[in-house]
This record gives structure tokens, sequence and C-alpha cells, in this order.
């Protein structure tokens, strides 16, 4: 009798718990409560029916949304497409921006068709479908400055537009989603004036509400500012003298305390202006911009060149984002240096340098910033990529330029490395050289993850007026933009502009090992870069 209340204690611990703590002394038994009748089995069985009913009509809402109720269309992106003009003429200039909202990129352009008179048009094709011309309108008489821009922040009423300014010809501002004049106005430059590319946006200094324009011009070694009102097109006060003469490739810098200041490379050296004083001297009324103290100090007020250690002339100029603030990084005849936002100190100096193009910026390695460099011309050029942060050679490579090769691009990959992608020809060690005049240009794509692998995508033997590497759809693929045409804008021919999947070309493309003793065969590469998928840039 003993044993068995032991094993039930055992397999009931707790009751026997529960049985021991009732019987003992000071705590009689409670009496038994009735027992609650059990519930009738027609209203289980009712229960049981509303609930696999309830389940029955969520699964069927869920099943109607997810496959008979319609999704809207999406255009695929395709893979090749081309619009071609016979006897034209092509610009050099490419723009990408979603102009009907589809998601996808579309391409903008300029040409001039012989058959329209003498008229410069600026045409958008779509990319989403086969290149269909949106909207198509005049540009210019010959040639124009384009310069393409977001949305206006004015509370988002200012529609996204691109001003062109003509060679000579109007002054114009036309609506990015329609192609329709948002103003036009005559401009007043001289007949012997040369405008300096590019136009430039600069923070707002007649409080419309809109960053305004700075158009630079050279006349007889002066150069010239003009302020527009980036709503009206009207000029903002009368033109002025910078005192300097200079060349193009201007830019916008703003300091660590948000000074904006102009950089213009000028008679052998970097020249600097506040917007602050520009927009001043203009109207003869303050402005509520900034100047930095720093600058204005480091600036002679005379020449307004900026005292730097002499590197030869410059060439280029452009802003790198930094952890602090903007930083420059200086191409001269004789340099390539990295110099600190605001005191312009050098960071990192390559000297020897023969760089006669604009460098490009990716990413060698995870999120750290590299610089594209192209260092020489013809048979000695080399590709170098330098470490942002010290100057350092990351990779190189002999890569022979040809005559108007398109400038280096890169392209952020999912990896938070770059895909880059050069023009020019590989000429294997001991090769008898081609003739630049019969050489086509051959497009090569290179990533970090593979460095003794370059990948030849394509050979283009038609004249490249325009070249641009983009991604067309946000964290899709990569495509090739190209307008090609005639050599000489006096001489009209066959116009194309042809977009290439970059995926696409993969398959049938060259590889070239640029070590000998590679691990991977020619397939395994060529499967390793159909993988690679591409990111939008942050």
């Amino acid at each position: 009798m003993t044993d068995h209340k032991d094993l039930e204690a055992e397999i009931h611990p707790l009751k026997n718990d529960d049985r021991k703590s009732q019987d003992s002394p000071g705590n009689p038994a409670p009496k038994e409560p009735n027992p609650k009748p059990a519930a009738p089995a027609g209203l289980s069985r009712c229960r049981t029916v509303a609930f696999f009913l309830s389940l029955f009509a969520f699964l069927l809402a869920v099943f109607v949304v997810s496959f008979v109720i319609p999704c809207p269309d999406r255009l695929a992106s395709g893979t090749t497409w081309s619009v071609s003009y016979n006897a034209a003429v092509a610009y050099d200039f490419l723009a990408t921006s979603d102009i009907n909202k589809d998601r996808i990129q579309d391409v903008l352009f300029l040409y001039k068709n012989s058959d329209g008179g003498s008229n410069v048009s600026l045409a958008c094709a779509e990319e989403g479908a086969n290149g269909t011309i949106l909207w198509e309108r005049p540009a210019a008489q010959n040639g124009a400055l384009v310069e393409c821009t977001g949305p206006q922040p004015r509370g988002g009423e200012a529609p996204a537009a691109c001003i062109l300014l003509g060679r000579p010809g109007p002054f114009i501002a036309v609506n990015l989603v329609t192609g329709e004049t948002l103003w036009t106005h005559p401009n007043s430059f001289g007949g012997n004036t040369s405008i300096l590319s590019p136009l430039l946006w600069v923070p707002d200094v007649d409080a419309d509400g809109a960053p305004d324009l700075l158009v630079l011009t050279r006349e007889e070694k002066q150069v010239n500012g003009y302020i527009y009102s980036g709503s009206t097109g009207q000029l903002v006060g009368p033109p002025g003298s910078l005192g300097v003469d200079g060349t193009s490739g201007a830019i916008l810098h703003v300091t660590r305390t948000g000074a904006p200041y102009v950089l213009l490379p000028c008679e052998s050296s970097l020249c600097g202006f506040s917007v602050k004083g520009l927009y001043e001297k203009a109207t003869g009324r303050d402005s509520l911009l900034k100047t930095d103290p720093l600058w204005e100090d480091m600036l002679n007020a005379t020449s307004h060149q900026l005292r730097l250690h002499s590197w030869g002339a410059v060439r280029y100029v452009m802003t790198i984002p930094g952890k602090a603030g903007e930083d420059l990084l200086l191409v001269t005849s004789e340099a390539c240096v990295l110099l600190d936002g605001q005191d312009l100190a050098p960071r990192w100096t390559l000297g020897a340098a023969q760089i006669h193009r604009k460098p490009v910026l990716g990413h060698y390695k995870p999120d750290t910033l590299a610089v594209v460099i192209e260092n020489g011309t013809g048979t000695d050029r080399q590709i170098l990529l330098l470490d942002l942060s010290s100057g350092a050679i990351l990779w190189s490579q002999a890569l022979r330029g040809l005559p108007r090769d398109p400038q280096p691009a890169s392209l952020p990959t999912a990896d938070h490395r770059s895909a880059f992608f050069f023009w020019g020809l590989h000429e294997p060690a001991g090769a008898n050289q081609t003739d630049p005049r019969a050489a086509p240009h051959s497009l090569y794509l290179f990533h970090p993850t593979l460095p003794g692998v370059l990948l030849e995508l394509a050979s283009i033997s038609a004249h490249i007026v325009a070249s641009r590497v983009v991604l067309l759809e946000p964290g899709r693929h990569a495509a090739c933009i190209l307008l090609t045409g005639p050599a000489s804008p006096d001489v009209p021919g066959l116009v194309s502009m042809a977009k290439y999947k970059v995926q696409d070309l993969v398959p049938s493309s060259r590889v070239i090992h640029l070590v000998q003793g590679g691990p991977d065969s020619d397939q395994a590469v060529r499967n390793r870069f159909s993988r690679l998928r591409y990111r939008s840039e942050a």
C-alpha cells in the first residue's frame, strides 16, 4: 500500500503536495465545490465551425489580394535599344533622370538634325521600353551648355528643370517632365565672349526660396560673373568683373563654417570668391550669406589667389566628402594633392603625375573612398586607384589610351565596393601596337575582388561623343549609355544614342588575366561578374 502511494507521488508530485497541505493540521479540508456543468456538445461544434469559417475567410482574402487583384504594370527595362538620326550632329551631353515616374531612369541628350535647320535639340528618351522619345524641343542655335537639376526647395512647387545657355542663343529653362519652356531670356554676352563651364548653382542670394545660377564668362582675358534668379531667370544685378583671367572648371565649395566660395583655376593658381561678396558687389545690397574669416585671410585681396604651395598650373579642382566636411582634390601640371577643406593644408601628395582628365571617385575597399587617376596618355597611360585617406596606391594597370576615349566611371556594388569601368586598349606585352586611328574603343570592367582580371565588355568602332555608365533601376542592373556621331560638328552624319545592359555583355566578354596562374577559369570569372549586384547611391 505504501509503495503504491510513493509511486503516485512520483508521477503526480504537485498533486501529492497539494493533498499534503490540505490534510495538514490547521488546514481542514474544504468541501468539494459542485462541478460546473459541461458545455453542451452542440455549442462546442458551433465554435469549431466558426473557427474554421474564419480561417477560410482569411486565407481567401490573402489569395485574392496576392493573385487575383492585378498589380500595377511595371515596365521591364529593355536589354538593348538605340535611337538614330541621319544627317545629324551630336554634342557632349548625357544626363539621366526619372522623367515619367516609373522608377526607371530616362536619358537626355543633345543633337542637331540638318533637316531641322540650325537649331540644336534637347531630347528625352524613355529608357523603360525601347528608347521612345518622350519629348523633344529646340535648344539653341549652335551648341549649348546644359545643367539639369532636381526640384527647387520652395515647398516642392518648382518643377525639375534643365537650364540651357546657347552659344549664341537665349537663356532657357525647360520643364524636365514635359519639355515645355518655363522661362526664356536673351543673354547679354558680347560676341567675343566664351562661356566657362559648368553653370554653377549657388545658395539663394535673392531670397526667393530657390537656388540661383552663376554663369562665368571670359572676354579679353577677364572673367565676368552673372547671377541669375533660379526661379525666374532674371539677372540679379549687373554683371561684374572678377578681376582675374581663368579657365573652365569652377566649383562651389562650402567651408566648415558654412560659408560658400567659388573656386576657379586661374593664372597657374587657384582663385577664390565668396558668394556673399559677388552678390553684394553686383547689387550693392547686403546678403545673409556668410564669409569665413580664415579664408578671407588666405585670399589675396588684389589677385584673389589662395595662398598655396606651388604645384604647377591648376588643371582641376573637385570637392571630396570628408569626415568633418568637404575637402579639396587639386590636380595640377605636376602633382595630385588632397587639401584640407578648411585650412588648405595638404593631406597627401602624388608627385610626378601627368593627369589630363578629372579624377573619378569609387570604393576599392568596403565603404572606403578611393580615387581613379589616369596618369599619362597614349601608350604611357596608367590607371591608378588611390586610397583617398592616405594617397597610397591600391591598384595600378597599364592601359593604352586612345584619342577621344570616354573617361572612367564607377558604380556602387552590393558588397559596398565599386565596379570600375575603363575605356582604352589592352595590348599584351611584346605585341605589335595597333594604329590608334584604326583601333576600336574597348570598354573594360574591373572589380576589386578580382584584382588580377579585366573583363572586356565591348569594342566600339564608331566615334564616341559622350558616354555614361549608370544604374537605371534602383538596386537592379547597370547600363552603358553611348552617344555616337560624326567627329566634326561641321560634317553631319549618323547619330545614335544606344543603351547596353552590362549584365548581358558579360557572357560574350573577353577575360584578360593581368597576372599568370590565376585560379579561376575564364567561364568562372564570367560567372562571378554575372552575379555582381549593384546598389543605388546613398
